[in-house]
């Protein structure tokens, strides 16, 4: 059975949604956005206009309570990720919600209760993982190409100032592990194909806003480890590399990829230190928010999975729930299970 086009409305007007998600689900017939809402409906009007969105509402209720929507796609602050997402779904709507999921274990174990108890399709908005150059990454390591995986690094960076931005508000659930550190665990727990066992994390915090900006975490997972960093106020900048017995594969640009040209991998077996060795693969370009768009939709009808799904950010946040009890413990936590 050939997918049909899911009909998409969107929770608020975040720059996320309004600069990437939409113009990206535009481009797909699986993936129409039909309306867009805003707690001010000005702001509501002035995206559906520029975008071309059909209707425009201004307050979340009125589009859940439209009947031509299928799904949802929520990219509301992080505290309000779980709330409207819950809503959504009791109001018959599947519902793509950005990541993080939600801001503890508990508030991810509530939505999975809705889920089980109303059949809709709830995921996790991890774009990377439908991505051609992870999905190509995945299949060198467990193909054997580097060998044995024993290792992961990863940085991920960008200098925010503002402190009216979401991620500066602690009760929003701000600070730079909830909103990039997220995404090095998610991508080592898919790469490694197995979960953590302990996490160790050292945070530095900023004096005024309360939020950690520097974060550095070891994740001690049964064939090896992985240390990353990441932080709100440092220079752009994100890589991801695995290291295994035989080899090493770098991802140039992990998480952003860019949508209108290609993206390389690396791949080295360590021969030569120069790196005369090294070959780069170049993925095609794709854009990495319509793939998403699509496999969501696919999954809504039954033609294949939720990319990620609840129990895979449960996993997840089980993981940085683990980092921040280390964080106030000033040691090693062992993951929950």
């Amino acid at each position: 059975m050939a997918p049909k086009p899911v009909r998409w409305g969107v929770l608020g007007v975040a720059r996320i949604a309004t600069k990437k998600v939409i113009p990206a689900m535009q481009q797909s017939p699986l993936t129409p956005v039909v309306a867009i809402a805003s707690r001010d409906l000005e702001k509501a009007r002035e995206a559906a206009a520029s975008l071309g969105i059909a209707r425009a509402y201004g307050s979340y209720e009125e589009l859940l309570q439209d009947p031509a929507i299928d799904a949802i796609y929520n990219p509301l602050p992080n505290h309000l990720h779980v709330p409207w997402s819950e809503k959504a779904a009791l109001a018959g709507k599947h519902v793509l919600c950005e990541k993080p999921l939600g801001l503890s274990i508990n508030e991810v174990l509530r939505l999975i209760a809705v889920r089980d108890r109303t059949g809709v399709c709830i995921g996790e908005a991890f774009m990377v993982h439908t991505h051609p150059q992870w999905l190509r990454v995945k299949e060198l390591v467990d193909g054997g190409r580097i060998g044995d995986l024993r290792s992961a690094s990863g940085f991920f960076s960008y200098f925010l100032s503002d402190p009216a931005n979401v991620r500066c508000i602690p009760q929003w659930g701000g600070g730079g592990l909830l909103d990039i550190g997220c995404y090095p665990v998610h991508c080592s727990r898919f790469i490694f194909g197995e979960e953590p066992r302990r996490a160790v994390g050292l945070v530095e915090k900023h004096p005024e806003w309360n939020v950690d900006r520097l974060a550095s975490v070891i994740l001690d997972y049964p064939s090896g480890q992985c240390i990353f960093t990441c932080s709100m106020q440092l220079t752009p900048y994100q890589r991801m590399q695995f290291y295994g017995t035989k080899g090493r594969i770098e991802v140039e640009i992990p998480f952003n990829a860019p949508p209108d040209r290609p993206c390389r991998i690396q791949v080295d077996d360590g021969g030569d230190l120069t790196g005369s060795t090294i070959t780069h693969e170049s993925i095609p370009v794709c854009d990495q928010y319509t793939l998403q768009g699509e496999a969501f939709s696919r999954a809504v009808q039954g033609l294949g999975h939720v990319p990620v799904d609840l129990e895979d950010s449960l996993a997840n946040m089980r993981v940085l729930e683990a980092i921040f009890a280390s964080v106030e413990t000033a040691g090693w936590v062992e993951v929950a299970r």
